[in-house]
């Protein structure tokens, strides 16, 4: 497959997430960050299994949304399989983990 990750002038643009740089956040917590619209922040987070977020996420007025891709992410005592979309309300704060690895497809506004 032709590696997308190289823009070409355009209405839309591509990256296979894999192809996206790798951003360590924490002991088997990644981030890659995506391309997007102004305004709006676009990622990928990957979690090994039994990994803990290194500190807790807290928002702004905005909140958070986040689709789970694959596996299973906890929040507080609550488990989100692959196919839940997950949102947070403004101020508020949460720490993620996972027992068996998750993959999370996350969007912020700016």
């Amino acid at each position: 497959m032709k590696n997308l990750s190289a823009f070409a002038p355009g209405p839309h643009h591509a990256l296979r997430i894999e192809d996206a740089p790798v951003v360590r956040v924490g002991p088997g917590c990644v981030r890659r960050d995506l391309p997007s619209n102004p305004g709006v922040r676009v990622w990928v987070v990957e979690m090994e299994p039994g990994s803990l977020w290194p500190a807790v996420d807290q928002h702004d007025a905005r909140g958070e949304e986040f689709y789970v891709i694959a596996g299973e992410v906890i929040e507080g005592d609550r488990k989100y399989p692959a196919g839940t979309y997950v949102t947070f309300a403004a101020n508020s704060a949460h720490r993620p983990r996972t027992e068996i690895g998750v993959r999370l497809l996350g969007i912020n506004l700016m």
